[in-house]
């Protein structure tokens, strides 16, 4: 379906100093990782000077938000950042953009803004989008990358796919609650249809929890994951089964589907490492 090679990024969320961010940007590096990704919520550091940190480490990864939500920022604020970002990495940073979990009206409140509807925030994510595209193309800001910095959204819900079709180049697609391969097939329909001629264009991503043939930890509870229902890799958040396993699961994603991009949890690193260095940049 997709003769793209695999790309795989690394996402934390994990606080910690400058130094430790300058760790972990070498080690992803040395791994084979394509990017160093950084999640936008309360609780956690902000993205935008994590993301500084890692890029001052680093002269090759690549960098991104994962995912900011577009309703806890002003639309100029994301493109000022965009351009900042881009330059500070000398043309490395990827905006990763989505509409917010739906359960994330506290940390609005935290930040002192509206959290609206599920339609709302949509319409906010191609708000900002807009922006950013606007404010690089009358030259308000500058980006190292012609004409802006790569934008990944990222959702399952057929309003931001639909979003995402038109305007991204990347999208990161969520297949729903129990987020298997059938409900991926459904979304990535939908995401077809509106894309029109532009979906070959598309690299297309997924994002995993754990990996590895032990026990998926509980904590992906969290995430809406129950992790006795992720047996065999029907879960696309957990790939389960040793290395070869994993890597054969991968490569048929990638050809059925067009998944080529893999983003992996920090917390599934140390087993993330063999399969990385088995399918980097084939």
């Amino acid at each position: 379906m997709t003769d793209r090679r695999f790309r795989f990024g690394l996402v934390s969320g994990q606080p910690g100093s400058a130094r430790h961010w300058a760790d972990l940007a070498r080690r992803a590096d040395d791994i084979g990782f394509d990017t160093l990704l950084v999640p936008d919520g309360a609780g956690i550091q902000a993205s935008v000077p994590a993301l500084a940190a890692v890029a001052a480490s680093s002269a090759r990864l690549r960098i991104g938000t994962f995912v900011l939500a577009a309703p806890m920022h002003s639309p100029g604020r994301i493109a000022w950042e965009t351009a900042t970002l881009d330059q500070l990495s000398e043309g490395r940073f990827e905006l990763g953009i989505g509409a917010g979990r739906g359960d994330a009206g506290d940390t609005a409140e935290v930040l002192g803004v509206p959290f609206g509807s599920a339609g709302e925030r949509v319409r906010q994510v191609g708000d900002a989008i807009q922006a950013v595209r606007k404010l690089f193309a009358d030259g308000t800001f500058t980006s190292v990358q012609s004409p802006a910095p790569p934008i990944m959204v990222a959702g399952g819900g057929s309003r931001l796919l639909r979003l995402a079709a038109e305007e991204a180049d990347i999208v990161a697609v969520h297949a729903g609650g129990e987020n298997t391969e059938d409900g991926l097939r459904k979304r990535l329909a939908v995401l077809r249809e509106a894309a029109g001629s532009r979906f070959d264009s598309l690299e297309l991503s997924v994002n995993v929890f754990a990996i590895g043939d032990g026990p998926v930890p509980e904590w992906v509870r969290r995430f809406g994951i129950d992790p006795a229902a992720t047996r065999d890799n029907t879960n696309l958040a957990a790939l389960t089964g040793d290395t070869p396993t994993v890597v054969d699961v991968l490569r048929r994603r990638r050809d059925q589907l067009g998944v080529s991009y893999v983003t992996i949890n920090a917390h599934a690193l140390d087993a993330a490492i063999p399969v990385v260095e088995r399918l980097a940049g084939q």
